[in-house]
């Protein structure tokens, strides 16, 4: 609201209400606006768009108002996991095996039809709230007598979780013609399972097949004409290897539109608004998906700091607080301009901690050989120095485990022995010592990492700040 209320091109008015049936009828009473444009407020409005849409096409309803945009029922359909799959198998769209649940028998019988690990979430909730990667029977039942409470009017989605997948999120426009144009096309740095509000991405991508690319585009435009949809969309998607899998469509502006806008420098949210009220995206000029000859990088910022006690791990359940963006003809460059904006100072020489869980210790090697070629000094616990040393990694010296004896890794944190850190959690004893050295990492301002993908953008960037100094360029400078 803050933002609205000061931009008086933007808005006449300004409404400070709850986002319910009741208080929305009443502001479109007293104003009797023409059309009402529900695409721009996260999953809130979506949850109204049927209730809204019954009363003013009642015969009780006093005013001419109408819902402008992809109609209720298109969005209805989205947010339905049956009808969505109806839909996704007439286009012959794959999915990850899922299905949903309303008790924890009918999802004990779903996951043990699909296989552990599977991601549980409730439907029409915003930011992944309640979402959760479930690896057992007890996890499911602790969580489904939780999840239950949140949403008692509607199922709990099940979907298995895809391991080691690359995560795409496209925003696209769509207008009453049924053209249908790409907005933005991400690829996402952290994989599949981190929450896709705080994963760092990338526009252009970086690593996508052409046949990859192919196969997203064209499921993109297919859905949107099946859904009817008039202004904005965004679809997720999970890549395995050349295998490419829809993880879910919203029928509305995603928080990564602002960022796909000022990389493009195509305002969608604008394009959108004119499409809902009735111009083509042909009028308009958009007749193609931009795509920029510049990297451009979103970084979440993470509030870790602000919450004592608080760890420091991303998963399915949003937790950033804002996003930042860092452009670069590289993308060495454009992500470490994106760190350094979050809030993350990357330190050009010194010692790196790893510790790693038991799958990504053998991953792990390349990077730990990429980050000694940069001359850091490499330090690990026991179990992830074997398995390095074992794969041709040399010099990594031992670094003990807090229950192993002193000085160990916190002691080395406080002594400035350490200036950033790569972390992944696996055992409860190994995830409580891992919490301990993630909260200390963070009150010590050093940065930390928790995924591999991460850490990979990290070497990448260290090579680019190795190499030259940044460079500094306006917006404008970029997209001319």
């Amino acid at each position: 609201p803050e933002t609205v209320s000061t931009d008086y091109d933007t808005s006449d008015r300004l409404y400070f209400e709850p986002l319910t049936k009741e208080d929305v009828l009443n502001i479109i009473e007293a104003e009797q606006p023409e059309g009402l444009i529900i695409q721009f407020g996260g999953q809130t409005p979506l949850k109204l768009a049927v209730p809204l849409q019954k009363y003013l096409e009642s015969p009780n309803c006093p005013v001419n108002t109408k819902i402008w945009g992809t109609s209720p029922d298109s969005i209805d359909t989205a947010e339905d996991r049956e009808r969505f799959e109806q839909i996704l198998r007439q286009l012959d769209i794959r999915q990850p095996p899922n299905g949903i649940a309303r008790s924890f028998q009918e999802s004990q019988a779903v996951a043990q039809r699909i296989g552990y690990p599977v991601v549980v979430r409730p439907s029409y909730v915003l930011g992944g709230r309640a979402m959760e990667i479930v690896y057992s029977d007890s996890e499911l039942e602790r969580y489904m007598k939780y999840a239950v409470q949140i949403e008692p009017d509607h199922p709990i989605l099940i979907d298995k979780f895809l391991e080691n997948a690359i995560e795409v999120d496209v925003d696209a426009l769509s207008d009453a013609t049924e053209t249908v144009v790409i907005g933005g096309l991400m690829e996402h740095i952290e994989q599949a399972g981190v929450h896709s509000g705080d994963s760092a991405c990338s526009i252009p991508h970086t690593s996508l097949s052409a046949s990859v690319l192919t196969t997203i585009r064209q499921w993109t435009v297919e859905l949107a004409k099946a859904l009817k949809v008039i202004g904005l969309m965004n679809i997720q998607y999970a890549v395995q290897g050349e295998t490419v899998y829809i993880l879910e469509a919203n029928p509305r502006a995603s928080r990564t539109v602002p960022y796909v806008s000022k990389a493009t420098g195509v305002p969608l949210a604008k394009v959108a608004s004119l499409v809902m009220s009735g111009r083509t995206l042909t009028e308009l000029g958009i007749i193609s998906e931009a795509i920029p000859r510049h990297i451009a990088v979103k970084e979440a910022v993470l509030p870790f700091q602000k919450f004592p006690g608080a760890d420091t791990l991303l998963g399915p359940e949003m937790r950033s607080t804002g996003e930042v963006m860092g452009i670069d003809s590289d993308f060495g460059k454009a992500f470490a301009k994106a760190e350094m904006a979050a809030g993350v100072i990357l330190a050009t020489s010194g010692t790196v901690f790893v510790s790693m869980s038991d799958r990504d210790k053998t991953p792990m090697v390349p990077v730990v050989k990429d980050l000694q070629s940069l001359g850091f000094r490499v330090v690990a616990t026991s179990g992830t120095r074997k398995v390095l040393l074992e794969n041709g990694c040399e010099n990594i010296d031992l670094v003990l485990k807090i229950h192993e004896g002193r000085p160990h890794v916190i002691d080395w944190i406080k002594n400035d022995l350490i200036q950033f850190i790569v972390n992944t959690p696996s055992g409860e004893e190994s995830q409580n010592d891992g919490r301990q050295i993630r909260r200390t990492a963070l009150d010590y301002k050093l940065p930390i990492i928790t995924t591999i993908a991460g850490a990979k953008a990290t070497v990448a960037a260290l090579k680019s700040l190795q190499s030259q100094p940044l460079e500094v360029k306006a917006l404008q400078d970029y997209l001319a």
